[in-house]
């Protein structure tokens, strides 16, 4: 019987209609609950949706995008100009369909991107069903997350199969949706063709920002950057968020340090650059990946346990590009019930709330996991054969 549901599962079918159908299910139960649950009007449980929504129609407006709209919403947008245009295309649909559409493409995108990595579908089915629990905690928040960690992993991909105006679009429009992934531009120091990427990522760079042109006159698009610039500074010295920085915070007490902590990740995050004769090799190209992916968010003073999807979709990228160990699967489990099964209801609700969320608990495996991958990194031999690795 277990062979049957294993082999059922492994089905690509099977794990495409799970994405789909958990989509849905969480999206509508987010809706149903908004309308049942006493909130204070007017905001929802789907309140992240609800200001991609309304950023559309404060652009069209002349509303400053980045102040507090309280009346509307709870929390500040943060996203581009474009961004905000964008959401055009669902902010006049009602929410029951729009808001399920959006956590479609996240969740369908993310799936389409581990799709095309270069893992046997075996692998690729094995590695969806791991990071579907937490990208179930971005959907459930109505985040862009999966379609973040889509859009780097798409630039991979794209880098690989040489098709460079592709992952320069991916880089761009990654940038303009969420800052902090114009990281994974280093990849094409990687591949050839460099000239041609940087040419069209500049092209792609003016061209999304300037979109949003088609609705704003030009000196109402600058005083926009100019706001979104503002407040970014702003929000930076606002928290530690649930990373490197909130570890050291929560479990050292450590107040200060923060622009050495950054610093200290941003050397390191060089440091493998300096191997230029592994950069031919695929399996140093994908570790390079998932040490982007982890990277991203514990050195983000505003990472949240939404955003670990793109942690988890790292270390799932990580342990299937190589031959796995006895430790590879220890540290897989680490992950996955600390990281994943530690904010569920399977924990008692004030151990929850009073220790693993004061201390940052869940932040501790994607450290872990992104110092080991570090060290794989630097120690990875060059004859190691990329097929074998993978396959």
């Amino acid at each position: 019987m277990w062979v049957s549901i294993r082999n059922f599962l492994m089905q690509s079918k099977v794990v495409l209609w799970a994405y789909v159908l958990v989509t849905i299910v969480a999206s509508l139960h987010l809706y149903i609950i908004s309308k049942h649950v006493a909130i204070a009007p007017p905001y929802t449980d789907y309140n992240n949706y609800v200001i991609f929504k309304l950023s559309f129609f404060h652009l069209l407006d002349g509303k400053n995008l980045y102040i507090h709209h309280l009346t509307e919403q709870w929390d500040l947008y943060k996203y581009s100009p474009t961004f905000a245009l964008a959401m055009g295309v669902l902010a006049k649909i009602p929410d029951y369909i729009a808001m399920p559409a959006w956590n479609l493409l996240n969740a369908l995108a993310l799936y389409a991107a581990v799709r095309k990595l270069p893992f046997t579908t075996r692998n690729q089915t094995l590695m969806l069903w791991f990071i579907l629990l937490e990208l179930l905690t971005s959907l459930q928040n109505t985040q862009s997350n999966g379609l973040m960690a889509a859009l780097m992993i798409g630039t991979y991909n794209s880098l690989q199969s040489g098709k460079a105006w592709k992952a320069a679009l991916w880089v761009a429009l990654a940038a303009f949706i969420k800052i902090y992934a114009v990281i994974v531009v280093c990849l094409f120091i990687f591949y050839p063709d460099k000239l041609k990427f940087i040419g069209w990522g500049i092209v792609w760079a003016v061209l999304l920002a300037v979109l949003p042109l088609v609705v704003i006159s030009p000196q109402m698009l600058v005083w926009q950057y100019n706001n979104w610039v503002v407040m970014m500074g702003q929000d930076e010295a606002m928290s530690y968020g649930m990373s490197v920085l909130g570890w050291l915070h929560t479990w050292f007490g450590l107040n200060g340090g923060k622009g050495v902590v950054t610093a200290v990740g941003i050397v390191l995050f060089f440091v493998p650059f300096a191997r230029i004769k592994m950069y031919k090799n695929e399996v140093f190209r994908l570790l390079m990946l998932a040490f982007m992916l982890i990277w991203v968010i514990i050195f983000n003073h505003k990472a949240e346990s939404p955003t670990y999807i793109l942690v988890l979709t790292g270390v799932g990228i990580w342990y299937f590009a190589r031959p796995r160990t006895a430790i590879h699967q220890a540290l897989m489990a680490f992950v996955f019930v600390v990281s994943c099964m530690t904010p569920t209801d399977l924990f008692p609700h004030d151990f929850r709330h009073n220790f693993l969320e004061v201390y940052f608990i869940k932040a501790v495996p994607a450290i872990v996991l992104w110092v080991v991958i570090f060290v794989e990194v630097m120690t990875l031999k060059s004859g190691e054969t990329e097929r074998r690795a993978i396959g």
